[in-house]
């Protein structure tokens, strides 16, 4: 479990340490599974320049659903926590929605569109997603004639039930609550670059 802020490390140093560790941990769990075109575990840089750039990273992904999404790091994080809430498929097929218009050779094309619908789409699905009938009935017809966009109606109402529904109690949680707090307490550039320069009198 987090630790509150009353146990936060004194110093700039440890801080910056602790919110590295504290976000590492949180992104552990976190692997989407290749077949997704996901993402894998984070790899830290020691230098501090990379800490404060995630640190300003995870304050943006409170800013819109946007920046969470096109941020790795964010992704990663949202995906840990949706699988707090037993619902990481929602995020898993709008990744795999993503991947699947960058295929251009038509045979593959139409081979991931079948194995997207049967993961995700079709009922009782192994990772089934929470979509209407009419919808999952339109997408199923577009698999007659696949193209790039035959799962884009799919994809964009599973994008607004994650908006509107999960990413508000992503931003409530007490492990993004923790971040934040670690990431504002988190050196910055001027603070812990260089000494400040004496003034003249």
């Amino acid at each position: 479990m987090c630790r509150t802020l009353a146990t936060f490390p004194n110093t700039c140093l440890e801080r910056a340490k602790e919110f590295k560790t504290r976000l590492g941990i949180f992104l552990h769990k976190s692997e989407l599974s290749s077949d997704t075109g996901g993402i894998s575990k984070f790899e830290w840089s020691s230098k501090h320049s990379k800490e404060r750039s995630v640190s300003e990273e995870v304050l943006g992904w409170r800013e819109s659903f946007d920046l969470l999404l096109n941020s790795t790091n964010g992704v990663a994080a949202f995906h840990a926590f949706l699988k707090t809430e037993f619902s990481e498929e929602n995020l898993e097929f709008w990744l795999a929605c993503e991947e699947f218009r960058k295929i251009r050779s038509a045979t593959k094309l139409a081979s991931r569109a079948h194995h997207i619908f049967d993961e995700y789409i079709r009922s009782e699905a192994p990772k089934e997603v929470n979509i209407d009938h009419e919808t999952r009935e339109l997408t199923k017809t577009n698999l007659q004639a696949v193209t790039t966009s035959c799962f884009d109606v799919a994809q964009g109402k599973i994008r607004t039930l994650m908006e509107k529904d999960s990413y508000p109690r992503f931003l409530k949680s007490p492990a993004y609550r923790d971040l934040t707090a670690q990431a504002s307490a988190t050196p910055t550039s001027s603070a812990s670059s260089s000494p400040a320069e004496p003034s003249h009198t």
